[in-house]
């Protein structure tokens, strides 16, 4: 399979003027087309005193403005909306972008965004239950006709219907790391997501992964596994370390594909080897010519003759 790259773009940005990160989506995004498959939107309410913009809002102007890139949320944080409404905001969005939509889901982990909004923050074994019934109340959804009732732990469906159906059923993007999690993905997920792993413990969790699929009869072949984060890019060492350091949160070579274009390939690369054949990046200093240059001229052919 071809290694395929999507753009993440990140909710928060510096309190400049208001349109600042609009304008700035529409100077990157007609120069990424041909190179990039995606776009995707991180699901944060707020992010410190930073600006922040919600994401379904973002995806239906990115689906609507973009026709020619997928888009999705990296990742939809599950129990901030109801399931069920969720997936039927999906399924019009699928319908409307002629089936661009692709849904990423996790189980949430922000406290502060939690408080912030009034909502409860669960223990992590009760988000993992909701997830997984959030994933059923999804596929019964999206692909069962008349009336659906559901009853679940958490949530329920009474005579539920959803029309028209999404045409095709929405690609389903788990982004998670633990193992009772990584279970969860095996069962449900079409594509797996984690974000800002260093190769070592991505390996282990691809790892487990297979071990998931297996317990349960799936090819692990059939998961397709995806990577989300930072590249930080430059023509030297000092270049690369001013970047790294010029976000709200530094970033190094244990969460970001970090270095020289060459460097950023090989490191890149190791991941192909490993399986991960999508790459949803937020590239540091995208708007600089240069960066963009060794972007789009090095590094993804670079990765992209790794994988053959």
């Amino acid at each position: 399979m071809p290694v395929d790259f999507g753009l993440a773009l990140i909710e928060r940005h510096p309190k400049t003027e208001l349109n600042a990160w609009m304008r700035d989506v529409e100077t990157t995004l007609p120069k990424l087309e041909g190179h990039f498959q995606s776009v995707w939107m991180t699901d944060h309410l707020f992010w410190g005193e930073l600006f922040a913009y919600e994401v379904w809002t973002v995806l239906t102007w990115l689906a609507a403005r973009w026709p020619q890139f997928d888009v999705g949320p990296m990742v939809m944080c599950q129990n901030y909306r109801n399931p069920a409404l969720l997936a039927k905001m999906a399924s019009t969005l699928q319908v409307f972008s002629g089936g661009r939509f692709i849904m990423g889901i996790g189980a949430g982990w922000k406290e502060d965004e939690y408080r912030g909004y009034g909502y409860t923050l669960p223990p992590p074994g009760v988000r993992l239950e909701q997830l997984v019934e959030t994933c059923e109340i999804f596929q019964r959804l999206w692909k069962e006709s008349g009336k659906i009732s559901y009853q679940g732990k958490h949530y329920f469906l009474d005579e539920a219907i959803l029309e028209p159906k999404p045409a095709p059923v929405p690609r389903l993007c788990i982004g998670v790391k633990g193992d009772r999690a990584l279970g969860i993905a095996a069962k449900y997920a079409d594509w797996w997501n984690v974000s800002d792993d260093p190769y070592d413990p991505y390996k282990a969790r691809m790892t487990k992964l297979d071990e998931h699929c297996e317990k349960i009869g799936r090819d692990p072949k059939t998961l397709r596994r995806t990577w989300f984060g930072r590249i930080v890019t430059g023509r030297s060492e000092a270049e690369v370390q001013a970047r790294a350091v010029s976000r709200d949160k530094p970033f190094t070579r244990n969460n970001a594909f970090l270095g020289t274009p060459a460097q950023v390939v090989e490191q890149m690369s190791a991941f192909v080897a490993l399986g991960c054949d999508y790459f949803m990046v937020d590239v540091l200093d995208i708007d600089k010519p240069e960066v963009l240059d060794m972007l789009l001229n090095e590094i993804l052919p670079g990765v992209r003759r790794s994988a053959s």
